[in-house]
Protein backbone atom coordinates (compact mmCIF):
# COMPACT_ATOMS: atom_id res chain seq x y z
CA UNK A 1 0.00 0.00 0.00
CA UNK A 2 1.45 3.59 -1.04
CA UNK A 3 1.07 6.53 1.72
CA UNK A 4 -1.36 8.84 1.16
CA UNK A 5 -0.26 12.05 -0.32
CA UNK A 6 1.89 14.84 1.56
CA UNK A 7 -1.23 17.31 1.70
CA UNK A 8 -3.92 14.42 2.99
CA UNK A 9 -1.03 13.59 5.49
CA UNK A 10 -1.03 16.94 7.07
CA UNK A 11 -4.73 16.82 7.16
CA UNK A 12 -4.29 13.64 9.17
CA UNK A 13 -1.82 14.89 11.57
CA UNK A 14 -4.17 18.14 12.33
CA UNK A 15 -7.23 15.80 12.93
CA UNK A 16 -5.89 13.93 15.12
CA UNK A 17 -4.15 16.52 17.06
CA UNK A 18 -7.24 18.67 17.66
CA UNK A 19 -8.95 14.52 19.46
CA UNK A 20 -5.62 14.76 20.97
CA UNK A 21 -6.37 18.26 22.61
CA UNK A 22 -9.73 17.09 23.64
CA UNK A 23 -7.99 14.21 25.71
CA UNK A 24 -5.63 17.07 27.18
CA UNK A 25 -8.55 18.73 28.47
CA UNK A 26 -9.24 15.70 30.80
CA UNK A 27 -5.74 15.88 32.22
CA UNK A 28 -5.72 20.00 33.05
CA UNK A 29 -9.23 19.55 34.97
CA UNK A 30 -7.26 16.59 37.10
CA UNK A 31 -5.83 17.95 40.63
CA UNK A 32 -3.44 14.94 39.89
CA UNK A 33 -1.13 15.46 36.95
CA UNK A 34 0.82 12.27 36.16
CA UNK A 35 4.20 12.15 37.48
CA UNK A 36 6.99 11.37 34.99
CA UNK A 37 10.38 8.87 34.86
CA UNK A 38 12.58 8.76 31.57
CA UNK A 39 14.86 5.88 32.11
CA UNK A 40 17.46 7.16 28.92
CA UNK A 41 20.06 3.92 28.41
CA UNK A 42 23.56 4.95 26.15
CA UNK A 43 24.50 2.99 23.62
CA UNK A 44 21.80 0.58 24.33
CA UNK A 45 20.21 -1.43 20.80
CA UNK A 46 17.21 -2.58 19.80
CA UNK A 47 18.13 -6.24 20.04
CA UNK A 48 19.58 -5.71 23.36
CA UNK A 49 16.17 -6.93 25.88
CA UNK A 50 14.61 -9.97 25.86
CA UNK A 51 11.38 -8.36 25.11
CA UNK A 52 12.78 -7.04 21.70
CA UNK A 53 13.92 -10.58 20.85
CA UNK A 54 17.47 -11.22 22.83
CA UNK A 55 17.44 -14.79 23.96
CA UNK A 56 20.75 -14.53 26.49
CA UNK A 57 20.28 -11.05 28.01
CA UNK A 58 17.13 -11.19 30.79
CA UNK A 59 15.45 -8.26 31.13
CA UNK A 60 12.36 -9.22 33.53
CA UNK A 61 11.04 -5.34 35.10
CA UNK A 62 11.34 -4.46 31.13
CA UNK A 63 9.30 -7.05 30.08
CA UNK A 64 7.17 -6.71 32.53
CA UNK A 65 6.95 -2.93 31.68
CA UNK A 66 6.31 -3.85 28.11
CA UNK A 67 3.46 -6.46 28.95
CA UNK A 68 1.67 -4.11 31.31
CA UNK A 69 2.37 -0.77 28.89
CA UNK A 70 2.91 0.28 25.74
CA UNK A 71 5.61 -1.60 23.92
CA UNK A 72 6.55 0.71 20.45
CA UNK A 73 8.73 -0.84 17.38
CA UNK A 74 8.89 2.22 15.66
CA UNK A 75 10.42 4.47 18.12
CA UNK A 76 13.47 6.84 17.06
CA UNK A 77 15.80 8.92 18.61
CA UNK A 78 16.76 12.61 17.47
CA UNK A 79 20.60 11.49 16.63
CA UNK A 80 22.57 8.47 16.12
CA UNK A 81 25.61 9.93 18.77
CA UNK A 82 25.39 10.92 22.74
CA UNK A 83 24.94 14.81 22.58
CA UNK A 84 22.21 15.72 19.69
CA UNK A 85 20.39 12.66 21.12
CA UNK A 86 19.83 14.25 23.93
CA UNK A 87 19.68 17.59 23.35
CA UNK A 88 16.69 16.48 21.01
CA UNK A 89 14.74 14.70 23.94
CA UNK A 90 14.89 17.52 26.35
CA UNK A 91 14.30 20.18 23.96
CA UNK A 92 11.43 18.69 21.55
CA UNK A 93 13.43 19.78 18.49
CA UNK A 94 16.17 18.51 15.99
CA UNK A 95 19.15 18.73 17.38
CA UNK A 96 20.39 20.88 14.42
CA UNK A 97 17.97 23.82 15.00
CA UNK A 98 19.34 24.51 18.47
CA UNK A 99 23.41 23.98 17.53
CA UNK A 100 23.68 21.28 18.98
CA UNK A 101 24.75 19.05 16.32
CA UNK A 102 28.17 19.74 14.30
CA UNK A 103 30.18 18.48 10.92
CA UNK A 104 33.25 18.96 12.84
CA UNK A 105 32.93 17.24 16.42
CA UNK A 106 29.82 14.78 16.69
CA UNK A 107 29.49 14.88 20.58
CA UNK A 108 30.67 17.37 23.36
CA UNK A 109 34.36 16.66 24.96
CA UNK A 110 35.66 17.49 28.33
CA UNK A 111 37.40 20.74 26.59
CA UNK A 112 34.35 21.50 24.47
CA UNK A 113 34.04 25.70 25.17
CA UNK A 114 29.99 25.35 24.65
CA UNK A 115 26.70 23.20 25.49
CA UNK A 116 22.99 23.50 25.42
CA UNK A 117 22.14 27.05 24.57
CA UNK A 118 20.12 28.82 27.67
CA UNK A 119 17.66 30.15 24.71
CA UNK A 120 15.99 26.49 24.83
CA UNK A 121 13.34 25.31 26.62
CA UNK A 122 13.63 22.25 28.66
CA UNK A 123 11.19 19.50 29.36
CA UNK A 124 12.43 20.39 32.76
CA UNK A 125 11.56 24.08 32.44
CA UNK A 126 8.65 23.02 30.71
CA UNK A 127 7.47 21.25 33.38
CA UNK A 128 8.33 23.91 36.29
CA UNK A 129 5.35 25.88 34.44
CA UNK A 130 2.91 23.03 36.24
CA UNK A 131 5.12 23.14 39.32
CA UNK A 132 6.79 20.22 38.90
CA UNK A 133 9.78 19.10 40.80
CA UNK A 134 12.92 18.00 38.94
CA UNK A 135 15.93 15.61 38.83
CA UNK A 136 18.70 14.74 36.48
CA UNK A 137 20.43 11.46 37.34
CA UNK A 138 23.08 10.05 35.44
CA UNK A 139 24.57 11.04 32.23
CA UNK A 140 24.44 14.66 31.00
CA UNK A 141 26.62 15.48 28.11
CA UNK A 142 24.81 19.09 27.18
CA UNK A 143 27.78 20.88 28.67
CA UNK A 144 30.25 20.43 31.37
CA UNK A 145 30.55 23.83 32.22
CA UNK A 146 28.50 25.12 35.13
CA UNK A 147 26.19 27.52 32.89
CA UNK A 148 25.25 24.32 31.24
CA UNK A 149 24.64 21.90 33.56
CA UNK A 150 21.33 20.61 34.59
CA UNK A 151 20.57 23.22 37.67
CA UNK A 152 20.47 25.88 35.13
CA UNK A 153 18.37 24.05 32.60
CA UNK A 154 15.60 23.69 34.86
CA UNK A 155 16.11 20.44 36.76
CA UNK A 156 16.05 21.12 40.56
CA UNK A 157 18.67 17.90 41.52
CA UNK A 158 21.27 16.68 39.62
CA UNK A 159 23.56 13.48 40.37
CA UNK A 160 25.65 12.30 37.67
CA UNK A 161 28.82 12.56 35.25
CA UNK A 162 29.15 15.37 32.84
CA UNK A 163 29.71 13.48 29.72
CA UNK A 164 30.79 10.12 28.78
CA UNK A 165 32.02 7.35 30.90
CA UNK A 166 35.10 7.01 28.38
CA UNK A 167 36.16 10.43 28.66
CA UNK A 168 39.05 11.77 30.67
CA UNK A 169 41.00 8.77 30.27
CA UNK A 170 44.60 8.69 31.79
CA UNK A 171 45.34 4.70 31.39
CA UNK A 172 47.70 4.22 28.38
CA UNK A 173 49.29 0.85 26.94
CA UNK A 174 52.36 0.25 25.09
CA UNK A 175 50.49 -0.83 22.09
CA UNK A 176 48.19 2.23 21.83
CA UNK A 177 45.24 -0.38 21.62
CA UNK A 178 44.11 0.28 24.96
CA UNK A 179 40.21 -1.23 24.25
CA UNK A 180 41.59 -4.72 22.42
CA UNK A 181 42.86 -5.32 26.55
CA UNK A 182 40.89 -8.29 28.58
CA UNK A 183 38.13 -6.83 30.39
CA UNK A 184 40.16 -7.38 33.80
CA UNK A 185 42.13 -5.06 32.33
CA UNK A 186 40.66 -2.14 32.42
CA UNK A 187 39.96 -0.67 35.79
CA UNK A 188 37.56 2.33 36.58
CA UNK A 189 40.27 4.45 37.91
CA UNK A 190 41.79 4.34 34.30
CA UNK A 191 38.26 7.55 33.84
CA UNK A 192 39.12 10.44 35.93
CA UNK A 193 35.11 11.17 35.14
CA UNK A 194 34.08 13.51 37.91
CA UNK A 195 30.88 12.65 39.28
CA UNK A 196 29.13 15.53 40.29
CA UNK A 197 25.72 16.63 42.68
CA UNK A 198 24.51 19.88 41.49
CA UNK A 199 27.41 21.37 40.47
CA UNK A 200 29.98 20.21 42.68
CA UNK A 201 32.29 17.82 41.83
CA UNK A 202 31.81 14.72 45.00
CA UNK A 203 34.20 11.66 43.55
CA UNK A 204 36.79 11.91 40.80
CA UNK A 205 36.84 9.49 39.53
CA UNK A 206 33.84 8.19 39.53
CA UNK A 207 33.38 4.75 41.01
CA UNK A 208 31.90 2.80 37.68
CA UNK A 209 31.77 -0.22 39.42
CA UNK A 210 28.49 0.89 41.50
CA UNK A 211 26.99 3.92 39.63
CA UNK A 212 24.33 1.95 38.13
CA UNK A 213 23.31 0.80 41.61
CA UNK A 214 23.65 4.20 43.10
CA UNK A 215 21.72 6.03 40.25
CA UNK A 216 19.06 3.52 40.39
CA UNK A 217 18.99 4.45 44.60
CA UNK A 218 19.08 8.09 43.97
CA UNK A 219 15.81 7.88 41.89
CA UNK A 220 14.25 5.82 44.45
CA UNK A 221 15.08 8.37 46.93
CA UNK A 222 14.09 11.13 45.10
CA UNK A 223 10.53 9.90 44.71
CA UNK A 224 10.13 9.19 48.29
CA UNK A 225 10.91 12.61 49.05
CA UNK A 226 8.51 13.95 46.18
CA UNK A 227 6.29 11.17 46.44
CA UNK A 228 3.44 14.49 47.42
CA UNK A 229 4.40 15.40 43.57
CA UNK A 230 4.30 16.27 40.88
CA UNK A 231 7.93 14.89 39.60
CA UNK A 232 9.57 14.25 36.60
CA UNK A 233 13.03 12.16 36.80
CA UNK A 234 15.54 12.30 34.14
CA UNK A 235 17.37 9.28 34.36
CA UNK A 236 20.20 8.94 31.94
CA UNK A 237 22.28 5.84 32.42
CA UNK A 238 25.72 5.67 30.85
CA UNK A 239 25.62 2.55 30.38
CA UNK A 240 25.98 -0.32 28.33
CA UNK A 241 28.38 2.92 26.76
CA UNK A 242 32.14 0.83 27.34
CA UNK A 243 33.94 0.95 28.91
CA UNK A 244 31.40 -1.69 30.94
CA UNK A 245 31.09 -1.80 34.48
CA UNK A 246 29.30 -3.81 36.98
CA UNK A 247 28.52 -3.85 40.61
CA UNK A 248 29.81 -6.91 42.33
CA UNK A 249 26.63 -8.37 43.06
CA UNK A 250 25.44 -8.56 39.04
CA UNK A 251 28.99 -9.47 37.57
CA UNK A 252 28.64 -12.71 36.04
CA UNK A 253 24.84 -13.45 35.98
CA UNK A 254 24.12 -12.70 32.69
CA UNK A 255 24.51 -15.43 29.83
CA UNK A 256 25.45 -13.11 27.59
CA UNK A 257 28.91 -12.05 29.55
CA UNK A 258 29.99 -8.33 31.08
CA UNK A 259 27.57 -6.98 28.42
CA UNK A 260 24.78 -9.01 29.45
CA UNK A 261 25.44 -7.69 33.45
CA UNK A 262 25.33 -4.66 32.51
CA UNK A 263 22.31 -4.45 30.96
CA UNK A 264 20.74 -6.39 33.68
CA UNK A 265 22.15 -4.39 36.36
CA UNK A 266 19.66 -1.83 34.59
CA UNK A 267 17.10 -3.59 34.71
CA UNK A 268 17.45 -4.41 38.15
CA UNK A 269 17.19 -0.74 38.91
CA UNK A 270 14.65 -0.50 37.01
CA UNK A 271 12.60 -3.08 38.77
CA UNK A 272 13.23 -0.91 42.20
CA UNK A 273 12.15 2.23 40.60
CA UNK A 274 8.16 0.33 39.78
CA UNK A 275 8.27 -1.31 43.29
CA UNK A 276 9.04 2.03 45.37
CA UNK A 277 6.18 3.50 42.75
CA UNK A 278 3.57 0.55 43.89
CA UNK A 279 5.03 0.77 47.63
CA UNK A 280 4.35 4.33 47.81
CA UNK A 281 0.89 3.66 45.88
CA UNK A 282 2.28 6.30 42.99
CA UNK A 283 2.33 3.70 39.95
CA UNK A 284 -1.65 4.73 39.05
CA UNK A 285 -0.21 8.10 38.66
CA UNK A 286 3.14 7.54 36.74
CA UNK A 287 4.34 7.12 33.49
CA UNK A 288 7.76 5.75 33.07
CA UNK A 289 9.32 5.42 30.01
CA UNK A 290 12.50 3.34 29.01
CA UNK A 291 14.25 3.58 25.61
CA UNK A 292 18.16 4.63 24.78
CA UNK A 293 20.02 7.70 23.09
CA UNK A 294 21.02 5.67 19.95
CA UNK A 295 22.10 2.10 18.81
CA UNK A 296 24.80 -0.32 19.59
CA UNK A 297 28.94 0.71 19.24
CA UNK A 298 29.03 -2.47 16.85
CA UNK A 299 32.90 -2.19 16.52
CA UNK A 300 33.97 -2.86 19.98
CA UNK A 301 32.42 -6.62 19.25
CA UNK A 302 31.07 -8.48 22.33
CA UNK A 303 31.25 -5.04 24.65
CA UNK A 304 28.57 -3.67 22.14
CA UNK A 305 25.14 -4.75 21.98
CA UNK A 306 22.94 -5.59 19.04
CA UNK A 307 20.82 -4.14 16.63
CA UNK A 308 18.47 -7.79 16.30
CA UNK A 309 17.19 -7.25 12.75
CA UNK A 310 18.33 -4.13 12.17
CA UNK A 311 21.05 -2.79 9.89
CA UNK A 312 24.35 -1.25 11.19
CA UNK A 313 24.25 0.98 14.69
CA UNK A 314 25.45 3.53 16.45
CA UNK A 315 26.98 6.82 14.28
CA UNK A 316 24.71 5.49 11.15
CA UNK A 317 21.64 6.49 9.91
CA UNK A 318 20.75 3.54 8.79
CA UNK A 319 17.47 1.86 10.82
CA UNK A 320 20.10 0.23 13.96
CA UNK A 321 21.34 3.57 14.34
CA UNK A 322 18.39 5.73 15.45
CA UNK A 323 15.22 3.07 16.08
CA UNK A 324 15.25 1.98 19.86
CA UNK A 325 13.37 -0.33 22.44
CA UNK A 326 9.97 2.39 23.47
CA UNK A 327 8.75 1.26 26.45
CA UNK A 328 5.82 2.91 28.37
CA UNK A 329 4.17 2.35 30.99
CA UNK A 330 1.56 4.16 33.19
CA UNK A 331 -1.74 1.79 34.59
CA UNK A 332 -3.47 4.94 35.34
CA UNK A 333 -2.98 6.08 31.72
CA UNK A 334 -1.94 3.65 28.98
CA UNK A 335 -3.80 1.56 27.17
CA UNK A 336 -1.55 -1.85 27.04
CA UNK A 337 -0.61 -3.08 24.12
CA UNK A 338 1.54 -2.97 20.77
CA UNK A 339 2.33 -0.02 18.95
CA UNK A 340 3.83 -0.38 15.41
CA UNK A 341 2.99 3.25 14.44
CA UNK A 342 6.00 6.04 14.20
CA UNK A 343 7.25 7.69 17.55
CA UNK A 344 10.17 9.40 18.35
CA UNK A 345 11.89 10.75 21.81
CA UNK A 346 11.23 14.54 20.50
CA UNK A 347 7.50 13.13 21.26
CA UNK A 348 8.10 13.05 25.38
CA UNK A 349 8.31 17.07 25.19
CA UNK A 350 4.72 17.64 23.62
CA UNK A 351 3.19 14.53 25.30
CA UNK A 352 4.01 15.29 28.54
CA UNK A 353 3.21 19.55 28.32
CA UNK A 354 -0.35 18.59 27.03
CA UNK A 355 -0.37 16.10 30.08
CA UNK A 356 0.48 18.86 32.29
CA UNK A 357 -1.42 21.25 31.28
CA UNK A 358 1.10 23.53 29.74
CA UNK A 359 1.45 25.41 26.46
CA UNK A 360 3.82 24.39 23.69
CA UNK A 361 6.21 27.13 22.73
CA UNK A 362 4.73 29.12 20.38
CA UNK A 363 7.70 31.04 19.46
CA UNK A 364 9.89 28.22 17.82
CA UNK A 365 9.49 25.41 15.71
CA UNK A 366 9.01 22.41 17.24
CA UNK A 367 9.71 18.94 16.30
CA UNK A 368 7.56 17.38 18.84
CA UNK A 369 4.13 15.29 18.04
CA UNK A 370 1.72 14.91 21.28
CA UNK A 371 1.41 11.03 21.64
CA UNK A 372 -1.87 11.49 24.27
CA UNK A 373 -4.07 9.57 22.11
CA UNK A 374 -2.04 6.51 20.92
CA UNK A 375 -0.78 6.09 24.58
CA UNK A 376 -4.23 6.54 25.60
CA UNK A 377 -6.77 5.30 23.33
CA UNK A 378 -4.07 3.25 21.03
CA UNK A 379 -5.46 5.76 18.13
CA UNK A 380 -3.17 6.37 15.02
CA UNK A 381 -0.06 8.00 15.84
CA UNK A 382 0.62 11.87 15.07
CA UNK A 383 4.12 10.96 13.64
CA UNK A 384 4.51 10.55 10.59
CA UNK A 385 7.53 10.65 9.44
CA UNK A 386 11.02 11.25 11.29
CA UNK A 387 14.23 12.87 9.72
CA UNK A 388 17.40 11.37 10.24
CA UNK A 389 20.08 13.75 10.35
CA UNK A 390 24.11 12.83 11.04
CA UNK A 391 25.26 16.42 12.17
CA UNK A 392 23.87 19.26 9.96
CA UNK A 393 22.98 17.08 7.03
CA UNK A 394 20.00 15.21 6.27
CA UNK A 395 20.74 11.71 5.08
CA UNK A 396 17.57 10.26 5.08
CA UNK A 397 13.85 10.72 5.79
CA UNK A 398 10.93 8.21 6.10
CA UNK A 399 7.40 9.02 5.57
CA UNK A 400 4.77 6.38 6.41
CA UNK A 401 6.18 2.99 5.99
CA UNK A 402 9.22 4.32 3.41
CA UNK A 403 12.24 5.44 4.12
CA UNK A 404 14.45 7.11 0.75
CA UNK A 405 18.31 7.31 1.74
CA UNK A 406 19.71 10.85 -0.04
CA UNK A 407 23.39 10.13 1.17
CA UNK A 408 24.55 6.91 3.16
CA UNK A 409 27.46 6.67 5.26
CA UNK A 410 28.84 4.04 7.72
CA UNK A 411 30.67 5.05 11.12
CA UNK A 412 33.90 3.98 13.29
CA UNK A 413 35.52 1.97 10.49
CA UNK A 414 32.15 -0.06 9.54
CA UNK A 415 29.60 0.08 7.01
CA UNK A 416 31.12 1.78 3.44
CA UNK A 417 32.30 5.70 3.29
CA UNK A 418 29.84 8.35 2.30
CA UNK A 419 27.99 8.41 -0.65
CA UNK A 420 25.83 10.77 -1.89
CA UNK A 421 22.61 8.67 -4.20
CA UNK A 422 21.07 10.61 -7.13
CA UNK A 423 18.40 8.61 -7.28
CA UNK A 424 17.73 7.84 -3.25
CA UNK A 425 17.78 4.18 -2.01
CA UNK A 426 14.33 2.91 -0.66
CA UNK A 427 12.98 0.28 1.45
CA UNK A 428 9.74 -0.40 2.51
CA UNK A 429 10.71 -0.99 6.45
CA UNK A 430 7.76 -2.82 7.40
CA UNK A 431 8.68 -5.47 4.89
CA UNK A 432 12.41 -5.02 5.33
CA UNK A 433 13.13 -3.59 8.20
CA UNK A 434 16.62 -4.91 7.75
CA UNK A 435 17.09 -2.11 4.83
CA UNK A 436 18.03 -4.92 2.18
CA UNK A 437 15.93 -4.35 -0.73
CA UNK A 438 16.30 -1.25 -2.72
CA UNK A 439 12.81 -0.61 -4.28
CA UNK A 440 13.12 2.70 -5.54
CA UNK A 441 12.78 2.10 -9.69
CA UNK A 442 9.65 0.27 -8.57
CA UNK A 443 8.59 3.42 -6.67
CA UNK A 444 9.00 6.15 -8.21
CA UNK A 445 5.94 8.50 -6.83
CA UNK A 446 7.00 7.73 -3.03
CA UNK A 447 10.25 9.23 -3.41
CA UNK A 448 8.83 12.47 -5.62
CA UNK A 449 6.47 12.85 -2.19
CA UNK A 450 9.37 11.94 -0.01
CA UNK A 451 11.04 15.12 -1.46
CA UNK A 452 8.23 17.34 -1.42
CA UNK A 453 8.26 16.61 2.10
CA UNK A 454 12.03 17.70 2.28
CA UNK A 455 11.49 20.46 0.60
CA UNK A 456 8.56 22.35 3.19
CA UNK A 457 11.16 21.29 5.53
CA UNK A 458 14.08 23.04 4.64
CA UNK A 459 11.66 26.21 3.55
CA UNK A 460 11.11 26.32 7.53
CA UNK A 461 14.73 25.14 8.70
CA UNK A 462 16.91 28.25 10.60
CA UNK A 463 20.38 26.74 11.82
CA UNK A 464 21.42 27.36 15.44
CA UNK A 465 24.75 28.22 16.11
CA UNK A 466 27.08 25.39 16.23
CA UNK A 467 27.93 24.38 20.09
CA UNK A 468 30.10 21.61 19.34
CA UNK A 469 32.72 22.96 17.36
CA UNK A 470 34.69 25.24 19.96
CA UNK A 471 37.51 23.31 21.68
CA UNK A 472 39.63 25.30 24.27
Amino acid sequence: MKPPRFSQNIMLILIISIAGLCNVELYAQSQNRPNFIVIFADDLGYGDLSCYGNPTIHTPNLDRMAFEGQKWTNFYVGASVCTPSRAALLTGRLPVRSGMASNKNRVLFPDSKNGLPQTEITLAEQLKKAGYATAAIGKWHLGHKEQYLPTNHGFDYYYGIPYSNDMDRVAEYPNGDYWSQQDDAIKTEHFNVPLLRGTEIIERPANQNTITKRYSDETVKFIKEHKEGPFFIYLAHNLPHIPLFASEEATGKSERGLYGDVVQEIDHGVGLILETLRDEGLDENTIVVFTSDNGPWLPFKENGGSAGLLRAGKGTTWEGGMREPGIFWGPGFIKPGLVTDLGSTMDLFATFSRMAGVEIPKDRIMDSYDLGPTLLNHDSSTRKHIMYYRGTELYAVRLGDYKAHFITQGAYGQFGDREEHETPQLYQLNHDASEHFNIAEENPEVITEIKELVQSHRAKLMRGKDQLAERE
